[in-house]
């Protein structure tokens, strides 16, 4: 049982890191294009307030957008949006408290933006964490599951009619989720979601990914079978040197300082998938894709079961309360 549960996701989870370490030796980091202006587009970034997140709200809104941070760090918002807006003259940025890992704190948000009677163009599900010691949130989820995954699924269903109607033909709203190259290592246990039978740090942030994966697909399906002009993708950075890591097992967490600095992407160039997802004429209508270092990529084998999809849609809309509605 801890064999299968624990030392098992360990070793796949750092095998698929090490796939991308080789590839990163040999591959430099995609480039983005020209991108078109984005005046009088709104975007919502999660975890904005550093690292990638912080990178993708300062390019969108260096194009033009209304870029709104969401995230439960209010100093550290203050301070990123005083620089966004202090580099950008025609788009801007601004901060709103939101606690992924609080469902009531998410519909919160979702209220205030709401209350302010704006459109919603890009949605970018960047927030997350990895790798932390076993933790629950105040109403019981399991840590990773919550920040990754659950928040963000309750704030896109949320957010979804806004989005419908802000998205128009030939400028398609845009939903990001940000997935990892963990997620090949991940399986979701849709009986033990939560991981309480035995905890793995590994197995819960892969399956964090893989359901975010899961999610995008599902959606889209969905999207387009009522022909909204919404689009749905996850993307994939690449091994980015942010402060993700700071939980990584003691023996990888000494070899990675030395090679981190070479062979790591910056968190700009973690972002740029991203802000290419969300900004590129070339994704205009092309959703269900997984994307990586440029291209369009196969996702793990798992995340392609319409089964798994629509199952973990249905137990996840159960976990948060909401009506199976698209």
């Amino acid at each position: 049982m801890w064999l299968q549960a624990v030392l098992i996701p360990l070793l796949r989870l750092y095998l698929e890191g090490m796939k991308v370490l080789l590839y990163q030796t040999f591959y430099k980091s995609f480039k983005l294009p020209v991108l078109p202006k984005q005046n009088g587009r709104v975007a919502i970034v999660t975890g904005g307030t550093r690292g990638m997140g912080f990178e993708t709200a300062r390019h969108l809104a260096s194009l033009g957008m209304h870029v709104i941070i969401a995230g439960n760090e209010r100093e550290e918002g203050a301070a990123a949006v005083k620089t966004i807006n202090k580099e950008c003259s025609n788009g801007k940025a601004e901060y709103l408290f939101v606690d992924l890992t609080l469902l009531k704190s998410v519909r919160q948000f979702v209220q205030l933006f709401k209350s302010r009677g704006l459109p919603l163009h890009v949605l970018v599900n960047n927030a997350g964490t990895m790798l932390v010691p076993e933790r629950r949130t105040e109403e019981g989820f399991e840590f990773h599951f919550a920040l990754n995954y659950l928040g963000h699924f309750l704030l896109t269903n949320l957010l979804l009619d806004t989005l419908k109607r802000s998205g128009s033909e030939g400028k398609c709203s845009r939903i990001i989720n940000m997935s990892s190259a963990t997620h090949y290592a991940g399986v979701v246990d849709l009986e033990d979601l939560n991981k309480k039978k035995v905890y793995s740090a590994h197995g819960a942030y892969s399956q964090s990914k893989l359901a975010l994966v899961l999610f995008a697909y599902h959606l889209q399906e969905q999207l387009w079978a009522g022909r909204f002009h919404v689009t749905v993708n996850a993307v994939d950075p690449g091994m980015v040197d942010t402060a993700l890591y700071d939980h990584l097992w003691t023996l990888a967490q000494v070899l990675k300082k030395p090679f981190a600095k070479i062979l790591f992407r910056t968190p700009a160039e973690g972002a740029s998938i991203m802000i290419y997802a969300a900004a590129a004429s070339a994704m205009e209508g092309v959703g269900a894709c997984y994307l990586y270092n440029g291209e369009k990529r196969q996702s793990s084998h798992f995340s392609y079961d319409s089964d798994l999809q629509a199952d973990l849609w249905k137990k996840s809309s159960e976990l948060v309360g909401l009506q199976e509605a698209y």
